[in-house]
């Protein structure tokens, strides 16, 4: 099952990528997450969530890409030049789940959100619903998950995602890829 069962409360918090100290802060709390939830020793697969299609859903794709130009444990899915996305993420999350042995998933996906939560960065202790901003029905997936919340929510979500202004996407993608990069070169730290 790719929904982590281990949670009893789900819980979101909010980080400002407009501070740079946050960016630690963040690491250190998927660190402490990734323990918290019993992740720590099995495989972490990193499945960054959406297309280039629409500069608002590139958010997932650049923070895979990111994490593939630094040296990580991490196992990654979803580039640029492989994106996860509505068509094949269900095929995407069948590999991961027949290739790794109760893996530790982390989700990454662009997300749709109100004004005052524009530019943050949420990470979750739960999974995520891919394509829920825009009304489509895809399988959550995630032990964890990070979302960037690229623009606001309405009816207009796939028109809002094609109109996000692609700097604003590639800033919090390196935010959170510097996130994870610190993440995972600190697993091996004591808390």
């Amino acid at each position: 099952m790719n929904i982590s069962k281990k949670v009893k409360k789900r819980k979101t918090e909010y980080f400002n990528p407009a501070r740079s100290h946050t960016c630690h802060e963040l690491g250190n709390r998927i660190v402490e997450l990734i323990h918290d939830m019993e992740g720590y020793g099995k495989d972490i697969i990193v499945i960054c969530i959406g297309t280039d299609r629409a500069t608002g859903d590139a958010l997932g794709p650049l923070v895979g890409d990111y994490i593939l130009a630094h040296d990580t444990a991490y196992q990654v899915a979803g580039t640029l030049e492989y994106p996860v996305h509505a068509l094949n993420i269900r095929d995407t999350i069948d590999h991961i789940y027949e290739d790794f042995d109760d893996p530790f998933v982390i989700a990454v996906d662009a997300s749709l959100g109100m004004s005052k939560d524009m530019g943050m960065v949420t990470i979750t202790n739960s999974h995520l619903f891919p394509g829920k901003g825009v009304n489509k029905k895809l399988p959550a997936i995630g032990d964890m998950s990070i979302t960037g919340i690229v623009n606001l929510s309405g009816n207009a979500g796939a028109n809002l995602l094609q109109n996000t202004r692609l700097y604003t996407v590639k800033q919090m993608a390196e935010y959170i890829g510097r996130a994870l990069v610190y993440a995972d070169h600190h697993l091996s730290s004591p808390l």
